[in-house]
Formats: C-alpha cells, sequence, structure tokens
C-alpha cells in the first residue's frame, strides 16, 4: 500500500505554463518551453509539477474560464505538446497534475451558448437559472468589491443564472447526474494522457446544492467518493488535491473516516496562522491549528503551502489576528485584496529578508504534509502591484539576465517580466543564483535534498513539544523507531530555548543537527538547551546514530 501513496512524500512545484518558459518566440510560455525546463525542475529535486489552467479559454481570469475542457489552448501548444511533455516527465521520474476546474465554465462555452440560446436544449438543466432576481442574489459573493452579485440576468435566456464567482463564469450544476458524468468523462480523458491527477478547484461550491430556492447550500459529500472510486477504477495511484478552505470541525468530511473521499487537501488553517505567527511572533494560534487538523485517516495527506497563485486569503483568522498581518506584510491599501487578503509574494512581504524567507520555507517544509512549491520561490521572485488583483504575483519566470529575463526572445511579452528594482530580472534570475554557492535556490536544493530524506514528517505521527518560550515552535514526528525534531524562532532576535525530546529511546537524550555540526545533548535533567539565532531553525534527528544508518526506507 506504501508504493501507491507517493503524494505522502513528495514536492510539488505549481506553475503556469503561460508565464514558465516561451519557446518560439511569441511572449507566451509554450508546453516546448516548459519541456526544456524539467532537467532544471528534475535538479531542484521537484517531484511532482502542477499545472494551472492551460485549456482554451477567453483568459478574462487567467484561464479558469474554461471554453473546452477536452484541449490545449493554442498559445500553449498542441494536445500533441502535451502528451510529449507528460512522456519527458515519465522519463525524469517527474509526476503531473493539473487543475480541474470544474465549478464553473467561461460563459463562451459550447454548453453554456447552447443552454441560453434554446430552453429546449439539454445543456438548460447543465447550469442553475432562476425565472426571476433571487432575494439573496448580492449575498455570498466571493471577490468582495470586484464582483457584485452571484446572480446575473441574460438577456438571451431572459432567465438569471448563477455564479459563484465571475459573472463571466456561469456555474455547472453539479447536482446533476449527467454533468457528474461529464466530470468523470474529463477526468478519464486527461489520465490517459499521463497525468496522475487533478488539483480541484473550489472544492466546497463543487459539491454544494445550488439553486434559487436554497437558502442554506449542503455539501455532497458522496460526489468526493463517487470521485476518488473513478480515478481508482482508472489510475490506482491518482490523486484528487483539493483546494477546501473549509473550518477543522469538518475536515473529516471531506476526507471521508476511511479516507474513502479526498485523498489530499490544503491546510488553509496551518497557512493563515502561519503567517499570523510570521508577523507577530506568536505561535499559540498556529499550535492551536496544528492539532485542530491533526486528525485524518492514515492514507490522507495535507498539503501545506505558503503563497500561491490566489491572494493570501485571512478571512480564517479574528479581525485583530488579520489586521496585524496587514499591518507587517500589507501596510498599503494597493497590497490588499477582497477586504480579506493580500496579493503580494513572499519575498517582497518578508522584505527580502533571506532569515526570515530562510524561516519561512524551512517551517513549510517541515510542517505535517506534502510541501507545495509556486515557481520563481526558489529564488525569491517579487510582485509587480500595477497589475489588477491577483495577476501581479503572475508574472514571467525570470531566468537570466538577458533580455526579458530569458523568459522569452519577444520584446514585449503579453505579460512584462519585473524590471529593475530590487526583484527585478537584472538582480533576481536562476542563473545568477546557481553560480552563487550561497544564493536562496542553492539553500532550497539543500533544503529540499534533506526533506526528501526525512520520511517521517509525511508518514510519521507528530506532536508540538513545550519549549520555555511561546515564540519558538517546535515539532517532533515518530515514525517506524525513528524520530525527527524541529525548532523555529519566529522573534527578530536571539533566543535561548529549553525542552524535551520527547523521546524516550535509549538514545532520545542526543539531538543530531541535519543541516549542521550543531548537535545538542540533553542535560541531567533530560532537557536539551539551543541557542537560535534571529528567525532561526534547526533540523534534528533524535538518537546516538548517524542519521543516515537510523533512517527507514519507504
Amino acid at each position: 500500500m506504501l508504493n501507491d501513496l507517493w503524494y505522502k512524500n513528495a514536492i510539488i512545484y505549481c506553475l503556469s505554463v503561460g508565464t514558465f518558459m516561451d519557446a518560439n518566440g511569441d511572449g507566451v510560455g509554450d508546453f516546448q518551453g516548459l519541456v526544456r525546463r524539467l532537467d532544471y525542475l528534475q535538479g531542484l529535486g521537484v517531484t511532482t509539477i502542477w499545472l494551472m489552467p492551460f485549456h482554451p479559454s477567453p483568459g478574462r481570469d487567467n484561464g479558469y474560464d474554461v471554453s473546452d475542457y477536452y484541449n490545449v489552448d493554442p498559445k500553449y501548444g498542441t494536445l500533441g505538446d502535451f502528451s510529449e511533455f507528460t512522456h519527458a516527465c515519465a522519463q525524469r521520474g517527474l509526476r503531473v497534475i493539473i487543475d480541474l476546474v470544474v465549478n464553473h465554465t467561461s460563459d463562451q462555452h459550447p454548453w453554456f451558448t447552447q443552454a441560453r440560446s434554446d430552453p429546449d436544449s439539454k445543456y438548460r438543466d447543465w447550469y442553475v437559472w432562476s425565472d426571476t432576481r433571487p432575494p439573496n442574489a448580492k449575498r455570498g459573493v466571493v471577490f468582495p468589491g470586484v464582483q457584485k452579485s452571484t446572480w446575473t440576468f441574460d438577456k438571451r435566456a431572459r432567465r438569471w443564472y448563477f455564479h459563484r464567482f465571475y459573472d463571466f463564469q456561469p456555474d455547472l450544476n453539479t447536482s446533476n447526474p449527467h454533468v457528474q458524468a461529464e466530470l468523470l468523462k474529463i477526468m478519464g480523458f486527461w489520465i490517459q494522457l499521463g497525468v496522475s491527477g487533478f488539483r480541484m478547484d473550489a472544492v466546497p461550491f463543487v459539491i454544494a446544492t445550488k439553486g434559487p430556492k436554497v437558502r442554506k447550500p449542503v455539501e455532497q459529500y458522496d460526489m468526493l467518493r463517487t470521485f476518488r472510486e473513478f480515478l481508482q477504477w482508472r489510475e490506482g495511484d491518482a490523486i484528487i488535491l483539493a483546494e477546501a478552505n473549509v473550518l477543522p470541525n469538518t475536515d473529516l468530511q471531506y476526507f471521508g473516516d476511511e479516507g474513502e473521499r479526498l485523498p489530499m487537501m490544503f491546510n488553509f488553517q496551518v497557512n493563515q496562522n502561519t503567517f499570523y505567527a510570521l508577523a507577530t511572533g506568536d505561535t499559540q494560534p498556529l499550535k492551536d491549528a496544528l492539532l485542530a487538523t491533526k486528525p485524518r485517516p492514515s492514507s490522507a495527506q495535507w498539503g501545506v503551502f505558503l503563497r500561491n497563485h490566489d491572494e493570501l486569503d485571512l478571512g480564517r483568522l479574528t479581525p485583530r489576528q488579520r489586521s496585524a498581518v496587514f499591518a507587517a506584510f500589507a501596510p498599503e491599501p494597493d497590497m490588499q485584496l477582497y477586504e480579506r487578503g493580500i496579493r503580494r509574494r513572499l519575498a517582497p512581504m518578508l522584505a527580502g529578508d533571506r532569515r526570515h524567507l530562510e524561516l519561512a520555507y524551512s517551517l513549510m517544509l517541515s510542517l505535517p504534509g506534502t510541501p507545495v512549491f509556486r515557481y520563481g520561490d526558489e529564488i525569491g521572485m517579487g510582485d509587480d502591484l500595477r497589475r489588477p488583483e491577483r495577476e501581479c504575483a503572475r508574472t514571467p519566470m525570470q531566468w537570466s539576465s538577458e533580455p526579458q529575463g530569458g523568459f522569452t526572445k519577444h520584446p514585449k511579452p503579453p505579460v512584462p517580466v519585473i524590471s529593475r528594482g530590487p526583484y527585478g530580472f537584472e538582480r533576481v534570475n536562476v542563473a545568477k543564483q546557481r553560480r552563487d554557492p550561497e544564493s536562496f535556490l542553492n539553500w532550497t536544493e539543500r533544503m529540499i535534498r534533506m526533506r526528501r530524506e526525512v520520511p517521517e514528517i509525511s508518514w510519521g505521527d507528530f506532536e508540538v513539544l513545550r519549549t520555555s518560550r511561546d515564540d519558538v515552535l517546535a515539532l517532533s514526528y515518530h515514525w517506524r523507531n525513528n524520530s525527527v525534531l524541529f525548532l523555529h524562532n519566529f522573534a527578530a532576535q536571539p533566543n535561548t530555548v529549553k525542552f524535551r525530546s520527547g523521546c524516550i529511546e535509549p538514545d532520545g537524550d542526543r539531538l543530531i543537527n541535519l543541516l549542521s555540526d550543531d548537535h545538542s545533548e540533553a542535560d541531567d535533567d533530560g532537557r536539551h538547551t539551543v541557542v537560535l539565532e534571529p528567525y532561526g531553525y534547526r533540523w534534528f534527528r533524535v538518537g546516538g546514530l548517524d542519521y543516515l544508518l537510523r533512517r527507514t526506507e519507504v
């Protein structure tokens, strides 16, 4: 069974084809360009590539307004190019997961154009309609300040249609069995082309009941089991990584008591409280979030992350906590978004402080779950706040100091590369950092390699250890008679922290540092004393034998 759960010890790297590498010089990234960079990703230590939407689309929402689920947008290449890409990944031992955006379609999708044009069309019931404007039309908008309603009148259909997101993204009626059958066909199609799973967008909305008479949506959790069973029948180890920003008391409803529904979800609760800890040094809410999300089936796994392609959603924090994070990382109004989030990349949020960045990524790599990187994270890429909404953090990858950052030969790409300033491609790029042994890129590569050598994080049980300081987080993992321990100092000043390892093995009084020669021996009382630098961190293996000899293979 362990070999089938490949996602447990994966390193996921999220990228957009259109902003990663342009091979034909038209200013837009493509699959041929991506293939040229696979050796780079393999060398970084990535095991799984997550592709953001690449399907045909009008492009009004960065590809999340899909107009054809069974093809590749011509600006990125062809289905043949995609097949060559998955084949090249398989040759390198890399897996591929792709975005599955099935809560809604583009209003230019043929399904919707037929649905709005012909009341007798079979596609009419594939969407959610109302004869009159529902009284709750202004409730539940996802993008406050940008989106005004969840219902829009369509002149051709002469009815109102429901859209949880933008008005050009009508919601599919996912309760319709014909729609559900189509979703399975979409998954089966891409599985046949070599993908190992899907990052499913907006899962709570996908499974919720919809309609003008629905006052409180009901989640149809059995739909998740249907998806899981289908994937297991088609490809035994294929997965769904769910975007589900839900409270901890509903986590098991999504995973299933026996893990029969979702194998993976993003841990938004831990993510939001991580940023509160980074902003204030207060680790108690993060500890609470870790313990609240600890219960899960043995086959299930969290996806842990820092920043992604959307805004940093802080909606689960209290108003006081959210204000503290805004004050630290997004003090200007144009850095904030939708009244709840931050639209910046991590490096500028942390003012480019290398110590703070290392602390953040060391923490992400040692949290319980599978780490998910965003393209450019490994070199500390910045953002372009002149671009609207979430587009500011979706700029092209910066490969070198060549024109356009080596991303394209086109003199004016549709999405400009960040130029000049502290995060311009002239200063921040892959080629420059590759030549510097102490660069952030090389540090990230070393940390990823070490993370893959510590399977206890992915497979073991964790506990939050008591320490002498509230601004230091201590986590330990135990698996197959092996134990590891991690310390992270969230304070901007050095700290001396005292703690017990929590290991009762004979060798449990010795901590072997995995990143340096700074080992630790317990005192006569069984306590360890470690001095941590500002934003300092330690990775320890517990015991007296060499950690390579003690490691148990998965």
